[in-house]
């Protein structure tokens, strides 16, 4: 009779586990989700900004130049 009883328990333990294995999963997939988001949110605007920033310069300073 113990021996059912503890079938039965390691049944539940097991059936347990794979929930907590399928949750994790899906944590760590929203987690690399988030992170990928964030790096386009935040480092492609910073890649353009690279670029951006000196034809801006060179357009201000061209225009400084027909002021004076």
């Amino acid at each position: 009779m113990e021996d059912q009883e503890i079938r039965q328990r390691l049944d539940a333990l097991q059936q347990k586990i794979d929930a907590v294995y399928v949750s994790a999963e899906k944590t760590r997939k929203y987690i690399l989700t988030t992170v990928i988001v964030s790096v386009v949110v935040v480092v492609l605007p910073l890649i353009g900004l690279f670029f951006a920033i000196p034809s801006f310069i060179s357009t201000y300073s061209s225009v400084g130049g027909l002021i004076q």
